[in-house]
């Protein structure tokens, strides 16, 4: 059955198109694209770079379907774990039939502005420029921020949105579809997401620790779902996850005084992973372990990067 009953009948006028949504750490990339799909893609937080694969939303309406891929902010630093955020990003570009260019309007424009601008002029590509949070961003800023697109990205469409209370978001994808050649839906037009269960789980997960440790050590954390069982019989599921940090030290302020912490990341995951499986009986068995510098290990930051893009 389609979502939308007009897509059979007009088919053959129908756009699509993937766009790959680029910007520095913090610009709002992963709000907007939650926001246009009405759905969590992407886990957000207030800690940058969040963000750590080539997430997919899947955006369809009457006009056809959109394909949008969010990237980890992109960050100039020399680290390990940083050049592979870069690499998800570039890999990304190759692959795109538009660039979104995400800018925080409240911020002023900084070296990885100038870089990014040099990498999308490289690409040769279509690209919409949109200056985010508008909502609060001072208007001399906005113009500031215009002026600079206007001489780095002279070619680029322009919009001024805000991601956050969904303001400008129409137009931006009219102006995406517009831009957007005739073709066939890539993916089925109720999809939203084309990721495996396993990293939707452990990315609910990895977001909840996130928000209960604040700027404590965020980049020290990933989540590794071990088992999924299912039981038909007693409409049931198991989840058996990890927490790994960095150092035994570490794994204290994951569980909080007393287990506080960890409560409240599974109960707030809980909540969210639920929602996956509406009408089963849900349990959650989260553990924290220590996985001494995983950051500089290339086998893990390969599961990392690879699991999902390899599918």
């Amino acid at each position: 059955m389609l979502l939308y009953p007009y897509l059979e009948e007009f088919s053959h006028d129908m756009k699509s198109a993937t766009v790959t949504v680029i910007g520095r750490p913090s610009a709002g990339k992963s709000t907007l694209l939650n926001t246009i799909c009405g759905m969590k893609v992407s886990i957000t937080a207030k800690t940058p770079q969040t963000t750590r694969n080539r997430i997919k939303g899947i955006y369809t309406d009457q006009r056809g379907q959109l394909v949008f891929v969010d990237t980890p902010g992109y960050h100039i630093s020399g680290k390990e774990m940083n050049k592979r955020l870069q690499n998800e990003t570039l890999e990304a570009l190759k692959e795109t039939d538009i660039i979104l260019y995400v800018i925080d309007g409240t911020r002023k424009g900084e070296l990885e502005e100038k870089e990014i601008s040099s990498i999308i002029n490289a690409t040769g590509g279509k690209c919409v420029v949109a200056i985010n949070k508008c909502d609060i961003a001072e208007p001399d800023r906005i113009k500031e921020t215009i002026s600079f697109i206007e001489e780095n990205l002279p070619s680029a469409e322009v919009l001024e949105i805000s991601a956050k209370e969904d303001e400008g978001v129409d137009e931006l994808l009219i102006k995406l579809f517009a831009l957007s050649d005739e073709g066939e839906l890539l993916y089925d037009d109720n999809a939203y997401t084309d990721q495996p269960l396993e990293f939707r789980i452990s990315e609910i997960i990895r977001e909840k620790t996130i928000s209960e440790l604040k700027d404590e050590m965020p980049h020290v954390i990933f989540v590794e779902v071990s088992d999924i069982e299912y039981s038909e019989e007693e409409n049931e599921v198991w989840i058996r996850a990890f927490i790994n940090v960095e150092r035994d030290s570490q794994k204290g302020i994951v569980v909080g005084k007393g287990g506080e912490n960890i409560r409240r990341i599974r109960k707030e995951s809980f909540k969210e992973i639920k929602r996956i499986f509406p009408s089963s009986r849900l349990n959650l068995d989260l553990r924290v372990k220590a996985v001494k510098n995983w950051r500089s290990d290339k086998v893990i930051l390969d599961k990392i990067f690879n699991e999902l893009n390899a599918r």
